[in-house]
C-alpha cells in the first residue's frame, strides 16, 4: 500500500511581480524529478504521482504563474518566461541535474526548461504532449488568429473543444465536466495569454536547440500517426494506454512508473526497452 510522502510546500519570488509556489518531497540528494502541470491545472495534479515515486527521489512540482497557488502581475505569458519560473526554483533548490517532466503545455514549458538550462537538464519528458499538431509546431499567421479568437469570442466553449479533444471516445462524462470545470476557472487574464503564448510558440525552433533526450508518453488513441511521423526521428514516442490526456491525474501509479523509469534509465524511452513504441 502507498502512503502519502512528506510534503513541504515552499515559495520563490522573481522580480517583485511574481511568487512562485512548489512542493518539494523526497532527500535533497536523490535523483531529482521536475513536474510541470498543463494549462489550466496546477502541481496538485502530481501529489498522487509522487506518492508512488521511488522514496529516494527529490521531486519538485510547480505551479506555474497565475495557476494553482502562484501569483504574478506581470505582462509576459509566453513559454519562455514560464520556464524561467521553473528556472529560477532549480536555482533556489540548488539541482545540478534533474529530469523536467512536463503535461500539456507543461512539455512545452520543459522543453524550453532543457533550452534554457542545458547543463542541468538530463532529460525532458512530455506528458501526452508536443503531439498535438493543431496547437504545438509554428502556426501560420492565420491558423494563430484563429486559435486566439475562438478563445476570446467564447473562452468556455473553448475550453470544452480542448476536454472533448482529449478524451478518447467513450469516455468518462462525469470526469470530462471536472476537467471542463476545473480548467475554465482558470485566474484570467492569465489564463487566456498563456494559451496564446502557447500557439505563438514555435516548437521546431526551441527542438533545434534543445539537445537533451526527449520522451513523449502519448494516448495511444489521440496520437495522430502524422505527428508521429513528422517527430518520431526527434522524440522518442511512448503509446500508452492509460486513460485520457489528463492521464496523470486518472492513472497516477502508471505515470509514476513511466518516469522513474526515465529517472533510472531502465524504462521505455531511455532507449533500454522498445515496449511500447509506435509500431
Amino acid at each position: 500500500m502507498t502512503t502519502a510522502r512528506p510534503k513541504a510546500n515552499l515559495e520563490i519570488r522573481r522580480s517583485g511581480h511574481t511568487t512562485i509556489r512548489y512542493t518539494a518531497s523526497g532527500p535533497a540528494g536523490g535523483p531529482t524529478l521536475v513536474l510541470i502541470h498543463g494549462w489550466a491545472c496546477n502541481r496538485s495534479d502530481f501529489d498522487a504521482v509522487t506518492d508512488h515515486l521511488p522514496e529516494d527521489h527529490r521531486v519538485l512540482a510547480v505551479d506555474l504563474a497565475e495557476h494553482g497557488e502562484s501569483r504574478s502581475t506581470r505582462d509576459v505569458w509566453t513559454i519562455e518566461e514560464f520556464a524561467r519560473d521553473v528556472a529560477a526554483v532549480l536555482e533556489a533548490e540548488s539541482v545540478d541535474t534533474a529530469v523536467v517532466a512536463g503535461h500539456s503545455l507543461g512539455g512545452a514549458v520543459a522543453v524550453e526548461v532543457g533550452r534554457l538550462l542545458p547543463g542541468t537538464v538530463s532529460h525532458v519528458v512530455a506528458l501526452d504532449s508536443l503531439t498535438y499538431l493543431s496547437l504545438f509546431p509554428a502556426q501560420s499567421a492565420e491558423q494563430t488568429d484563429a486559435m486566439v479568437r475562438m478563445f476570446r469570442g467564447d473562452f468556455a466553449a473553448a475550453v470544452r473543444g480542448l476536454v472533448e479533444g482529449g478524451s478518447p471516445a467513450g469516455f468518462d462524462p462525469a470526469l470530462k465536466d471536472a476537467y471542463f470545470e476545473k480548467m475554465v476557472a482558470v485566474r484570467q487574464p492569465a489564463g487566456l495569454r498563456s494559451i496564446e503564448g502557447l500557439v505563438h510558440w514555435d516548437m521546431d525552433a526551441a527542438l533545434r536547440e534543445t539537445k537533451q533526450p526527449i520522451t513523449v508518453f502519448a494516448i495511444r488513441d489521440l496520437a495522430a500517426r502524422e505527428a508521429i511521423d513528422r517527430y518520431g526521428d526527434r522524440f522518442d514516442i511512448v503509446l500508452v494506454d492509460l486513460g485520457s490526456h489528463h492521464f496523470p491525474v486518472e492513472a497516477p501509479e502508471g505515470t509514476a512508473k513511466l518516469l522513474a523509469g526515465i529517472t533510472t534509465g531502465s524504462g521505455p524511452g531511455t532507449g533500454a526497452t522498445e515496449g511500447g513504441r509506435p509500431a
